[in-house]
């Protein structure tokens, strides 16, 4: 009974977080009117889509920049990746470090960023006198700097694969004759592949899914992609939601081809000796190869890290942008404004951590209950279950918060979150709801099988073996992707901005329209104490993982 009634709720939630808004999406796509209330005209919407004269640049666009950044992201994170994996780098925990910030950094703070670094009269051409105002402002500009944001996955994805793996089958092939070259090429290259096609594939999903870096350098580009003709749909009037819809479908689905494809080559492919034995990392000495390496990680740091981050700490610190880089015009005054009792910024920011800490113990308490039934057993209702949790992770922003307003925007429900705060909750809820279901996952595959039954043997009932016996084991890894959900929940812009009610803002929302309005100095302050607020949560809970499995 108590069993059932897990099972019911969990799927209550799962049908109003996740199922019911992407159905509504699928609806309102085949039927346009269903906005109206009437089912006619179905497939109607699907002409006038076809004869868009913008469809085809956005699809064209779309998947130029999806291709560019995987392909970027390849030729800069394998050959990372595979130094870091086969060599005993010096300060090797410290570059993993700093190829994380990226990854963690908000794309559109990155954006922005890259606007005051590299636009004419920008930073760097203050101090260099070289312009890149046409290079950023451009698609190949676009695919560097979301290449530099996005590389990381590939990095991390061949290093810790070729870390895994070890070295001994390379080195079998070097003492029968092998050159170092070959060996690399026809033993440890192959051993890499699923996890390289993985992070290549990830790399693709993360770009054609990503709307900050296009809404801030696509219009100056001449560019509009997917995730923004979505969004100018459900903004310009007059709104068009059949069309929004059409467009979120088909974003949907090369979203999850993609990643699809990428979960069957990560999902059962680990890499592993013939032996079946633990294989020690057997990392090689670089040699008088380790400056050149060391001058690649450096200058790659510079470039992905260094530049953007110290733009937008720098623009925070500046009176004004039009004064220039100099000692005279550095300033606390914007961090100051933030504090101020008549600034929009404290709202801002209490909103969106009050929506974060929401967000965080939802998707912790369901994300929990989710992974420990899953964990129980294989039935189609659990595979059901596990997949309605994981699909978020496959699906864009901007389509979640356009499934929402269809789902939740009708005159039928007695009560609706629509025009409230507890939309962006939901929405924050369903994009990381995998993160918690995911780690907890991980946590319970590492648990002895006959744990739960020992204790129901001696007298526990269901409930307390759950509370005494698995929640402590799984409590870290159940409390680090909380930690993970805050952070980036805090910080979340293209779901607010299409979500928000009128008049609230959160910090994402605050940090735009500042900068939108001129106001850069305010937004990039509020950036930087964001930043390093997420980036002390996510390091604390890393740290939590670590400690747990050491």
């Amino acid at each position: 009974m108590a069993r059932a009634l897990f099972n019911g709720l969990i799927l209550l939630a799962l049908l109003v977080l996740v199922a019911l808004p992407l159905l509504f999406i699928v609806l309102q796509a085949l039927f346009p009117h269903l906005s109206e209330g009437e089912w006619r005209g179905a497939f109607s919407a699907l002409p006038t889509l076809l004869e868009d004269p913008q469809l085809v640049p956005m699809w064209l666009g779309t998947l130029k920049i999806g291709l560019g950044v995987a392909l970027g992201s390849l030729l800069l994170g394998l050959p990372l990746g595979a130094l870091r994996g086969l060599f005993r780098l010096p300060g090797a925990a410290l570059w993993d470090l700093l190829f994380l910030i990226p990854f963690l950094t908000p794309p559109y703070i990155v954006a922005l960023a890259w606007t005051l670094a590299l636009q004419r009269n920008g930073y760097v051409a203050q101090l260099t006198g070289l312009n890149f105002d046409s290079l950023l402002f451009s698609s190949s500009g676009m695919m560097l700097v979301m290449t530099l944001n996005i590389f990381p996955v590939v990095y991390f994805a061949v290093s810790r694969a070729l870390m895994t793996s070890g070295q001994r089958l390379a080195w079998v092939a070097r003492v029968h004759g092998a050159s170092a070259w070959r060996a690399f090429w026809q033993i440890t290259l192959p051993l890499t592949l699923p996890a390289l096609a993985g992070g290549v594939l990830l790399a693709f999903t993360l770009a054609i899914e990503e709307y900050g870096v296009p809404a801030a350098l696509g219009a100056r580009a001449g560019l509009t992609l997917m995730t923004v003709g979505i969004e100018q749909k459900l903004a310009d009037w007059p709104i068009d939601l059949p069309g929004a819809a059409s467009l979120s479908l088909m974003l949907s689905v090369v979203a999850l081809l993609a990643w699809f494809c990428q979960r069957k080559l990560t999902g059962s492919s680990d890499v592993t000796a013939v032996s079946g034995k633990p294989v020690s990392q057997d990392a090689a000495d670089p040699g008088g190869w380790q400056w050149p390496m060391l001058l690649l990680f450096t200058g790659t740091t510079l470039l992905a890290v260094a530049l953007p981050l110290g733009a937008m700490t720098l623009s925070g610190l500046l009176n004004t942008l039009s004064g220039g880089i100099h000692t005279s015009n550095l300033t606390l005054r914007h961090f100051a404004a933030l504090f101020s009792q008549q600034g929009d910024a404290l709202t801002a920011f209490s909103t969106s951590i009050g929506l974060a800490l929401g967000a965080a113990l939802l998707t912790g308490l369901l994300g929990f209950l989710i992974a420990w039934r899953v964990a129980e057993g294989k039935t189609r209702l659990l595979a059901l279950m596990d997949g309605l949790a994981l699909l978020p992770a496959a699906m864009p922003g901007v389509v979640i918060g356009v499934g929402l307003i269809l789902l939740w925007n009708r005159g039928f429900w007695p009560v609706s979150p629509y025009n409230t705060l507890a939309i962006l909750l939901l929405s924050y809820s369903c994009l990381l709801l995998p993160w918690p279901v995911r780690y907890v996952s991980s946590a319970l595959r590492q648990l002895g099988p006959t744990l739960e039954p020992a204790a129901r043997v001696h007298g526990a009932t269901r409930i307390q073996a759950l509370r005494l016996i698995v929640l402590p084991l799984v409590a870290p890894s159940l409390l680090a992707a909380m930690m993970m959900v805050f952070a980036v929940a805090s910080r979340e812009l293209v779901t607010s901005l299409i979500l928000a009610p009128a008049g609230t803002q959160t910090v994402a929302i605050f940090i735009w329209r500042q900068f939108e309005q001129g106001s850069v100095g305010q937004g990039m302050a509020m950036a930087t104490l964001t930043l390093l607020a997420s980036l002390s949560l996510m390091l604390a809970a890393l740290a939590l993982l670590r400690g747990k499995s050491g």
